[in-house]
């Protein structure tokens, strides 16, 4: 028996793959929205409202089926009031959704960003020689390590991380890891290298440093706090005492991608119709 493609391969079903994709990831996007936040105990309640509608429906109650469905057709109505704010949230989040070329440029702000609060706190500790090790992640996971550490899933804040790294604190001591563009962890325990290459008057912060960079591709920043000087690490390179040019430029070509995509007129007709009215 020999398949006809010619009646498999339509537009027809190609349409409907579409169909099922966009209704797939539309579903995707909103449990992730929800995921944390207290719209999930909501999507649990309306799951045991089915369920009930789906048993009474079987086994024929009719007022219990009455009832639910009552519940169902109000309860959109009590969903829309009680979650306004969050529902106004979502949809300026989509206003503010970039499109077209808009996306590469939002790249490169956003990880301007992630270099500038970097830069607070580096600058803020190496002053006032404060020890610090923020380790971040590339193309080879941490989660071995992000193990070790008290979790914290917080946004990248020069201000948290001059906060985590003050003296005597209970997360001062071990490494912050930074994973999609969040603090992952505090307190993280990284390898220690035995490298003969790493001088000795730099400590275990830079062995730590230099230990993670020989297992994982990670960029690893470390603060001494004998010297204040700024080290970077990675694939056992040891970058030391870097000046703030130096270490400025090096996170900037890691992490600020270049944009020199040519838009043609008409996509900066649409985008700029996309901004109007926007504050950013």
């Amino acid at each position: 028996m020999s398949l006809d493609w010619g009646n498999i391969i339509t537009w027809h079903n190609f349409l409907s793959v579409v169909d099922i994709f966009i209704v797939w990831y539309v579903l995707y996007r909103l449990i992730t929205l929800v995921k944390g936040t207290k719209a999930v105990q909501l999507v649990k309640g309306l799951a045991v409202i089915v369920v009930v509608q789906i048993a009474s429906s079987i086994f024929k109650l009719d007022t219990v089926n009455y009832v639910v469905n009552q519940i169902m057709v109000w309860g959109v109505i009590g969903i829309i009031i009680i979650f306004q704010p969050e529902i106004r949230r979502g949809l300026e989040h989509i206003g503010r959704t970039p499109i077209l070329g808009s996306r590469s440029q939002m790249a490169q702000k956003t990880g301007e960003k992630f270099v500038k609060e970097l830069d607070k706190s580096i600058q803020y500790m190496s002053k006032r020689r404060i020890g610090a090790l923020i380790s971040i992640q590339q193309n080879t996971g941490l989660d071995d390590y992000i193990e070790t550490g008290i979790p914290l899933d917080a946004d990248i804040t020069g201000e948290l991380l001059i906060n985590i790294f003050i003296p005597n604190t209970p997360l001062h001591d071990g490494a912050v890891i930074v994973k999609d563009g969040k603090l992952a962890v505090a307190a993280a325990y990284l390898p220690l290298s035995d490298s003969n290459i790493i001088p000795k008057k730099l400590g275990t912060r830079h062995r730590a440093a230099v230990g993670i960079s020989e297992v994982t591709d990670a960029i690893t920043i470390v603060v001494s706090e004998e010297t204040g000087g700024v080290t970077i690490t990675r694939n056992s390179q040891l970058m030391v005492d870097l000046t703030r040019e130096d270490y400025l430029k090096y996170l900037r070509a890691q992490f600020v991608p270049e944009t020199d995509i040519k838009t043609s007129w008409w996509d900066r007709v649409i985008d700029r119709f996309w901004k109007w009215g926007s504050n950013k």
